[in-house]
């Protein structure tokens, strides 16, 4: 005879049941996130990385390395510019459209998000990136002196 007089589950087995389909559920949300995410990854790359290895075309990648001397050319259309990333063993030529960073300049840092179509990068995004050094331009001219007051009145 069962000790459940109206003929179910125990409450005990009941428990282990819900645990169980709690365990599946949040097994399978964590699978189909991971799915989502490799779908949407965008791995990072460095000239070299991507010369020796290069994605598949068309693939969401983000490279980064210097922007070379002498290599940021604008063109006719005023928005569209050309340039090199390298990292002193390769060389890549990136192309972007669009308005750049303030601190986007040549010999500097910077991680372009896009794909490669053919032999050039086709970037969507800039990031510059800047050095410890960095001053804002608005407190380039202070002393350091003032540049503590400005800082300690923004707090």
């Amino acid at each position: 005879m069962s000790s459940n007089p109206s003929g179910g589950i125990k409450p005990k087995h009941q428990r282990l049941v819900l645990i169980i389909v709690a365990l599946v559920a949040l097994v399978g949300a964590g699978l189909l996130a991971a799915y989502a995410l490799s779908n949407q990854a965008s791995y990072f790359y460095v000239p070299a990385d991507l010369v020796k290895a290069p994605p598949e075309q068309g693939r969401a990648i983000r490279l980064g390395g210097m922007v070379e001397k002498g290599s940021l050319k604008t063109r006719s259309d005023g928005i569209t510019i050309d340039f090199i990333v390298g990292d002193g063993k390769a060389r890549v030529p990136v192309r972007y459209t669009g308005i750049t960073p303030d601190l986007f300049v040549e010999a500097s840092g910077v991680v372009a998000e896009g794909r490669m179509e053919g032999q050039t990068f086709v970037a969507d995004n800039l990031l510059a990136k800047h050095d410890e050094n960095y001053v804002p331009r608005q407190m380039g001219d202070m002393t350091p002196e003032q540049a503590k007051q400005v800082v300690a009145e923004t707090q």
